[in-house]
């Protein structure tokens, strides 16, 4: 056991580079600031994370197990490939946009803890044998070190792909929506057994057909949330440059104001199921109307919105409008 010593102190060490990772955020970073040459040693310090993650797999995976020194040197070796990822990452400056430096400190984020998942499996693993865990472990920092040629080049390119993962739960979020909707009266006819509550005469599991009306029109919020990121996420692949400071912050408010898009979504799909109180719709679609009407207004504002795309913003403002209004028509006595 006391060969495997160092790599208790290697493990509080990754802790720690883990630790200052999650919590703060790089400063300024290197001057003057090279992104292909950023790429290059990124890309570098990751296949040698993962050439250090086979070594020290391979050296406990069978007897003899490696002495002290052997230890000390592959837990070294661990150490500082972890360190050179982390310095790397801490090159890339605010300029280059908050967007583009959350997605590669999470791949970052996601290499060291593969590297602590995987001493912790060594740590914990019986003495001379190669588990199972230890193979996924390994595993893991492989497909985590791999992550880096799929990383987005640059902010406009790590909006695009930001915008797409929100349309992809938008979408989602309004078929179910649409789904429950066109099966009938009873959203839970799939998940409520009779034999188990016995006869349901309850209308608190049943839409009325007031109900209906009024989530209608929350359908139609929903579908503008839809069409809303799928302009702006075409606006940006035609459009969207990373060339300027301005440019670079554009498009991070743009994807910072979409992030809110999908969880508005959520809260009012949920507040959309029986009992309906029609306040907390009314205040849910609210919340969702005003989050669309900033989308739009930070993309007309942007450089991804030349004049050429100013009639669908307009469109898709006049959408909301209309759906919003009916909204608090549909719920005007309950106030």
């Amino acid at each position: 056991m006391e060969a495997r010593e160092p790599l208790r102190d290697v493990r509080g060490a990754l802790r720690a580079v883990l630790a200052r990772l999650r919590e703060g955020e790089p400063g300024e970073g290197r001057e003057p600031f090279e992104l292909p040459r950023f790429w290059d040693a990124l890309g570098q310090t990751f296949q040698v994370t993962s050439q250090e993650a086979t070594k020290l797999s391979l050296a406990f995976s069978r007897p003899p197990l490696p002495s002290s020194e052997d230890c000390q040197k592959l837990s070294e070796d661990v150490q500082n490939a972890i360190l050179a990822v982390a310095t790397v990452y801490y090159w890339l400056p605010k300029s280059q946009g908050t967007t583009l430096r959350k997605m590669v400190r999470d791949a970052t984020t996601e290499v060291v803890e593969g590297m602590i998942q995987l001493t912790d499996t060594i740590l914990n693993a019986p003495v001379e044998s190669l588990s199972q865990e230890q193979l996924i472990s390994t595993g893991g920092v492989w497909e985590a070190c791999e992550q880096v040629s799929k990383l987005p080049r640059d902010n406009q390119a790590a909006v695009v792909s930001a915008l797409a993962a929100c349309l992809g739960v938008v979408k989602d979020a309004v078929e179910e929506m649409e789904h429950a909707l066109v099966e009938g009266q009873d959203p839970y006819g799939d998940i409520m057994e009779d034999e188990e509550l016995g006869f349901r005469g309850n209308r608190d599991t049943y839409w009325s057909e007031a109900d209906r009306q009024l989530l209608s029109s929350c359908m139609g919020l929903m579908k503008a949330s839809k069409a809303c990121l799928k302009k702006v996420l075409a606006a940006v692949k035609a459009h969207g440059k990373a060339e300027s400071p301005e440019q670079i912050a554009q498009l991070d408010d743009l994807a910072d104001i979409a992030n809110e898009i999908s969880p508005s979504v959520d809260e009012l799909a949920l507040s959309m199921y029986p009992p309906v109180n029609p306040l907390a719709v009314r205040l849910n679609a609210a919340k969702l109307a005003s989050v669309l009407k900033k989308v739009l207004e930070i993309a007309k504002t942007s450089h991804v919105c030349p004049p050429s795309e100013e009639g669908w913003v307009q469109f898709l403002n006049g959408a909301v409008d209309h759906n919003m209004n009916k909204v608090k028509n549909f719920t005007q006595g309950q106030l």
